[in-house]
């Protein structure tokens, strides 16, 4: 009788991992726009119910959160689960997954706690001075509603990298939707009766259903859960090595927020609301082609290493980074050419100032776009302490910047965003400092002339954007979605087609694949019917 093999399970290639991250995120991030747009088309962003409370009241959840727990659910964590897969100790894996889950549970529980009874001092002497007693009202009472949100987004981190780094996406990809949704659905539900704050009962409720969808995601997966805490463990004692310095990187990176959260109070009333409307704006692209690509290529490039690769770790490396910095230069391009007409369609109020922050966050978008890809090139070797240093030396330039450019008497609001940018940018170009000294023949002859291509491209894209904003321009009635809409997609249209076609003139590969791919999707129909 001939053996049977147990049939080995079927995971999602690269490729199909990114195009679902990134279809998902394209429409989390519309629904995610389409949230800030309904608040601020419901709520005032001035006066006592000023939406100046509902952007400042994330700023503190989402500080511990990123602080203590985001930092151990990817890069300082999915390492370690990748080398328990690659040993086929599934159940090890587990058990460090929960072990890690019962650790952060007892810590977020307690932050919970923390939150909601020193809300109103936290509010009052560091996010946002100087309110009105309506406004530090609706902000404390949003934060309240908010203190649950870090507990639940802790238990559903967990859970989700570990279901990465077995190759599963879905879930994880389309919980957002449902957190926005929530908050959406809580405008028309709230708005007559409690009004704003019954935003922070959207947003809590929404991160409930996040935990349920992502919940759905263990089945199948042998989940295994064990009340225990592995303290002898050495593996668990190698997350826990790596976790302080990766969680102080994500907190320092709140920290900026809560800088510019603060420095924008002063400037005073409806100025949180305007930055933190560009800034959400600038952070659309951003998460769908820096976070949702770096998402899909993390667990890979750390398979990579736990097979003994690093021949293979480079290559896909420079493979991914240059693919997106083909992307990343004509959206940022397209961005700043389009700040208007974004501003217009998407913030019918106060779009005037929204646009004029988000154009000098222009280079912010393409700068962030790629740390979050090549700061997991130091996580997948298990080096959190790198991305650290270049984050506290960030702050601080921060702190220097915003102090001098966004001053009334110089800059104002628009000097929030120049600082944005420019430690954005510094934060990238340390980094690839670092990481040459590390390894010379990291960036390659072939990578490099890859990069002056796109360069090249990128400049006849700024022309090509120049000239079809002369061509349509904002007309100063323009409004709704058929009028800026269409403009918007002919003008970006054409700067995407420019970018494509003198890119395949250039010989570069990843014109060459999304032609290749656009010909499949058009001539595959008419050959399946021969």
């Amino acid at each position: 009788m001939a053996a049977t093999t147990k049939p080995r399970p079927r995971r999602i290639s690269l490729g199909n991992t990114a195009f679902l991250l990134v279809s998902t995120a394209f429409f989390g991030q519309l629904l995610g726009l389409v949230r800030t747009k309904l608040v601020n088309a419901n709520f005032p962003a001035v006066g006592p119910g000023s939406t100046d409370s509902y952007f400042a009241a994330f700023n503190i959840p989402d500080f511990f959160f990123f602080t203590l727990a985001a930092g151990a659910l990817g890069v300082a964590f999915m390492p370690v689960l990748a080398d328990r897969l690659a040993r086929g100790d599934k159940k090890g894996m587990w058990e460090l997954s929960t072990s890690l889950l019962n650790l952060l549970m007892i810590i977020m529980a307690a932050v919970s706690l923390i939150i909601f009874i020193f809300a109103e001092p936290m509010v009052h002497y560091i996010i946002s001075p100087n309110l009105s007693p309506q406004q530090l009202h609706n902000t404390v009472t949003i934060m309240r509603f908010l203190a649950l949100n870090p507990l639940l987004f802790t238990i559903s981190g967990v859970l989700t990298a570990t279901q990465q780094t077995m190759g599963r996406f879905f879930f994880y990809a389309i919980s957002p939707l449902v957190y926005n949704a929530s908050i959406i659905a809580s405008i028309y539900i709230f708005k007559h009766n409690i009004g704003l704050i019954g935003l922070g009962i959207g947003a809590l409720v929404g991160a409930v259903l996040q935990l349920v969808i992502i919940s759905i995601g263990l089945f199948n997966t042998g989940f295994y859960w064990s009340p225990k805490i592995l303290w002898r463990n050495s593996e668990f004692k190698t997350i826990l090595r790596q976790l302080p310095p990766r969680s102080l990187d994500q907190g320092i990176d709140q920290v900026e927020d809560i800088i510019q959260t603060h420095f924008a109070r002063r400037l005073g009333t409806g100025f949180i609301s305007y930055y933190n409307n560009a800034y959400t704006l600038s952070t659309a692209p951003t998460f769908l082609i820096g976070t949702a690509i770096s998402t899909a290529a993390f667990p890979h490039m750390n398979n990579r290493l736990s097979q003994g690769r690093p021949d293979l770790f480079r290559k896909d490396f420079l493979r991914i980074l240059q693919g997106m910095i083909w992307v990343a230069a004509p959206v940022a391009i397209s961005s700043y050419f389009l700040r208007g007409y974004l501003a217009r369609l998407i913030f019918s109020k106060n779009a005037p100032q929204i646009a004029v922050i988000f154009g000098f966050l222009t280079l912010a978008i393409f700068a962030t776009t790629l740390y979050t890809f090549i700061s997991r090139w130091f996580y997948s070797q298990k080096d959190t302490i790198t991305p650290l240093l270049v984050s506290v030396f960030a702050v601080i330039l921060d702190i220097v910047l915003v102090s001098i450019l966004a001053r009334p008497s110089t800059y104002g609001m628009s000097g929030l965003a120049m600082t944005q940018s420019i430690v954005a940018s510094s934060e990238v170009f340390i980094l690839a400092i670092i990481m040459v000294i590390r390894d010379h023949k990291l960036f390659d002859s072939e990578f490099i002339r890859g990069v002056v291509m796109i360069i090249s491209v990128t400049g006849f894209s700024a022309a090509a954007g120049f000239f079809m904003v002369q061509l349509l321009p904002l007309g100063i009635n323009d409004r709704g979605i058929i009028t800026l809409g269409g403009k918007l997609i002919l003008i970006f249209g054409v700067v995407a087609i420019v970018h494509l076609t003198i890119s395949a003139l250039f010989g570069l590969n990843e014109a060459k694949t999304v032609i290749r791919r656009i010909r499949r999707l058009i001539l595959q129909p008419i050959k399946s019917q021969l």
